[in-house]
């Protein structure tokens, strides 16, 4: 396989995991602007491999061989097996749904997921992306980033309205972000999903730089009522995290 045809193949993964509806042959072939004739066949190939699937109406989805492999690189992220028993113990302490993500490019994909018996549902999951600027823990990303990745992140990005609480003005981002800088943690106020309510903390590696950010999700109203304790227990695990990868307070 050419180095041409491996760059098509990671462009299909890279689409069809934003689009879990899954798309035609026709439909992949016009987004990505290649070939139809050869986008048929390489995405015959990757279904007969089981990384694609065909459901009844000819549109593919990630296939079943994906999750092996998805799963495989998840348990290599030396900071996700690492920082799993801090999670548990704060899922414990807190009992609402803990959160573990780090940065790809300009968005934030999960690492890992503990839920609690109470635990609401979000379309948050291991493997799953979401945009930095309207989430608790994207936000934590920018929020500690330095400020020069910040900016260009910022400047590259269009806000817009996930619910009707995001933030679209980017003044009004940076602002907050300022704030959260001198909380040590930041806030997603139902600005992803409507409901749910946010708190997300750094972890540091033994540069100083921010590795990883973890968070505690429920619903608002019983989040706000817990607040102060989960910001506590949340500061806490972090600074654990980050001092079991090799940072140095």
């Amino acid at each position: 396989m050419s180095v041409k045809s491996a760059e098509r193949v990671l462009r299909v993964f890279e689409l069809l995991s934003r689009k879990p509806h899954g798309l035609t042959i026709k439909e992949i072939s016009e987004t990505l602007s290649f070939p139809q004739s050869s986008t048929s066949g390489l995405i015959g190939t990757l279904f007969r491999e089981g990384y694609l699937s065909l459901d009844s109406s000819n549109t593919y989805k990630l296939g079943p061989k994906l999750i092996q492999v998805g799963s495989a690189a998840m348990e290599s992220l030396d900071i996700s097996s690492q920082g799993f028993p801090y999670l548990k113990r704060l899922m414990e302490d807190v009992q609402e749904t803990i959160f573990m993500a780090v940065l790809s490019d300009q968005d934030l994909v999960y690492v890992a997921k503990i839920d609690n018996n109470r635990s609401i549902r979000t379309t948050a999951q291991p493997g799953g992306q979401k945009p930095l600027y309207c989430t608790g823990l994207g936000k934590a990303f920018l929020a500690f980033m330095p400020e020069q990745k910040r900016s260009a992140i910022l400047n590259a990005v269009e806000l817009l309205p996930i619910t009707k609480q995001t933030i679209t003005d980017k003044q009004q981002l940076k602002e907050q972000l300022r704030i959260f800088q001198q909380l040590g943690y930041s806030i997603d106020d139902e600005e992803n999903e409507e409901g749910l309510f946010c708190l997300a903390a750094p972890v540091y590696g033994a540069d100083y730089s921010i590795q990883a950010a973890i968070s505690v999700a429920g619903p608002k109203e019983r989040m706000k009522k817990q607040k102060d304790h989960i910001v506590e227990k949340l500061i806490l695990t972090s600074k654990e995290i980050s001092v079991s990868i090799g940072y140095k307070a």
